[in-house]
């Protein structure tokens, strides 16, 4: 068994290390996944056969000390060197195997089911959701909000709630699905969004957007006209009434004009136009758009996401190493 372990884990080490080298495709669900199955065989021996068994040997070594202190005192001894309690305790310890393993279990379990049903962390790698978002926040994604999903499959089995425009949603990238983004809902099934000449349109009504104090990059130093946009909150076409503000940065210059950059399914929804381009939310679908509206690319570039790609919702900021006053929930 210690040769079987060592070999698992070894393979556990090395799917790690040729995924963060980038030799592989990894997929984190699935490796804790496996981790947590593994684990649980062992945890299972562990319970039902091998701690019985060291139990049995702990109580024979125990059962042939009294006998022999047992015949020491019928022959008139007593004083006796008899003493097994360090041998017991050897013989009640977990080999390293098992400790690696069985002894796991419950952490790795107990992590699974948060990460898969509940919250997962995330850190956000780019810019395309600054103001909201910035390089280095640790979030938190509800994992249940909009229904509770098999891990690695992601299939889908409770309603929960429907998306909403305005959600700071996380996603599994449509061309590569091993990939995780993140932006904001713009438009949902059934919704004709327009992005001309850098102006924001929902079934069309164009959405406001309210100059406020310029933005600071820090990563180019240098300023960047921010706008406090009012998006129309709702889960079908016909829902504008309600509305929430958030901010978004918007550079002076361009149109807002973009090229796709490949082929994307229901991309007949779409036309392109040197102003920008109008899109069609088929039934199922969302199209998503990041905050960093110069600087993201996003549904405009490569298409609709569908609904079984979706992750969950992002909420919470819970811990930015460069600035700590980032922790906090965000719109």
């Amino acid at each position: 068994m210690a040769t079987l372990t060592a070999f698992v884990l070894a393979a556990f080490v090395g799917y790690a290390g040729f995924w963060y080298l980038g030799m592989i495709e990894g997929n984190f669900a699935l490796l804790m996944f496996m981790a947590t199955v593994v684990t649980g065989i062992y945890w299972l021996a562990e319970q039902f056969y091998f701690l019985p068994q060291r139990k049995a040997a702990v109580e024979a070594l125990q059962a042939q000390a009294d006998k022999r202190t047992a015949e020491l005192h019928a022959q008139g001894i007593t004083q006796t060197d008899v003493n097994v309690t360090e041998a017991k305790e050897r013989l009640y310890m977990q080999p390293w195997w098992l400790d690696w393993t069985a002894g796991l279990f419950p952490v790795i379990a107990v992590v699974f089911v948060l990460r898969s049903f509940l919250f997962e962390p995330f850190k956000i790698p780019s810019g395309s959701m600054i103001p909201t978002l910035h390089v280095g926040d640790l979030i938190l994604v509800n994992k249940f909000h909009y229904g509770v999903r098999l891990p690695v499959l992601n299939t889908k089995l409770t309603d929960g709630n429907p998306v909403q425009r305005g959600d700071v949603m996380v996603f599994r990238y449509p061309p590569k699905p091993s990939l995780d983004y993140i932006k904001r809902v713009i438009g949902v099934p059934g919704d004709e969004v327009a992005y001309l000449n850098k102006q924001l349109t929902i079934n069309g009504q164009p959405v406001t957007k309210a100059p406020r104090a310029d933005f600071f990059e820090e990563g180019s130093m240098s300023y960047i006209p921010q706008f406090e946009e009012v998006l129309p909150v709702g889960t079908k076409s016909n829902e504008m009434s309600v509305k929430k503000n958030h901010q978004i940065l918007l550079l002076p210059n361009g149109t807002g004009a973009v090229n796709p950059l490949f082929d994307f399914p229901h991309k007949e929804n779409c036309s392109y136009t040197i102003e920008g381009i109008t899109c069609k939310v088929p039934e199922g679908y969302f199209f998503m758009m990041g905050d960093n509206r110069d600087n993201s690319q996003d549904s405009r570039y490569w298409g609709f996401v569908p609904e079984q790609n979706i992750v969950g919702k992002a909420f919470f900021v819970w811990m930015n190493f460069g600035s700590l006053s980032r922790i906090g929930a965000f719109q």
